[in-house]
């Protein structure tokens, strides 16, 4: 990510801690509880990959703020590039756009002015949607990753987000309600490279042929996980 403009663009991993029986459950659908939290890892794995690999400030934004502790054992960047929080005050509830709010807020109050959020559920992303999403914002308010199933895979904003609570979050309306919610409160938005996350069974495949030329190890290592427990080249129930 050498073309990336490290003083101005912070890289935000809104992220959950694995656990059995919590995370990817639709995947349990097609699958088992310990197949899905398999997949949860690794693909973990890939977002600390991505931030790692960040040349400029990166955010490890928890889902609870009892882990903090174990989010800091997970990033191997350097540490005074890297800044671990809550998604939320401890003791609070909120959706995901009350996370996203809060979280926005707190980093503008430090002093970050372009921020990308990103999560643990789309390895499709690499370094041409960054560098995309980079050259966006050069003359817009917002710049988003629409993704297949209606939703957003990036979401880049240079200004603060609105009120993003009613959005129909985990809808395939979301990304364009996200448009229109920007565009009433007279941001610009424009729209990069598109893509997929991982939901289903069916996204598994997709992303084992997608990634077969990716070489960040994080990615191989997801590659080898899927083919251990999905066979090819029909989609049939995990192991």
């Amino acid at each position: 990510m050498k073309t990336i403009e490290p003083a101005l663009v912070t890289l935000v991993l809104f992220c959950k801690r694995p656990k059995l029986n919590q995370g990817k459950q639709r995947l349990v659908k097609d699958s088992s509880a310990e197949s899905a939290f398999k997949i949860a890892q690794a693909l973990l794995a890939c977002a600390i990959e991505d931030a790692n690999n960040w040349q400029g400030p990166v955010v490890l934004a928890c889902s609870n703020a009892d882990d903090i502790a174990w989010a800091h054992t997970q990033i191997q960047a350097q540490t005074s590039q890297v800044q671990v929080m809550a998604q939320l005050p401890l003791g609070q509830s909120g959706n995901l756009g009350d996370r996203l709010n809060f979280v926005d807020c707190q980093l503008r109050a430090q002093g970050h002015q372009q921020l990308f959020f990103i999560g643990t559920d789309a390895p499709i992303l690499n370094q041409a949607h960054f560098q995309a999403a980079i050259e966006s914002l050069k003359s817009n308010d917002i710049a988003l990753s629409h993704a297949d199933d209606g939703g957003v895979i990036l979401m880049a904003n240079r200004k603060p987000w609105p009120k993003l609570t009613e959005l129909p979050w985990s809808t395939n309306g979301l990304s364009h309600q996200l448009t229109l919610l920007c565009q009433q409160e007279h941001l610009t938005v424009q729209y990069c490279l598109s893509g997929y996350d991982i939901d289903f069974v069916a996204d598994l495949k997709k992303l084992f042929i997608d990634l077969q030329t990716d070489v960040r190890p994080a990615r191989q290592t997801l590659l080898q996980t899927i083919n251990e427990l999905v066979l090819f080249p029909e989609v049939i129930p995990l192991a």
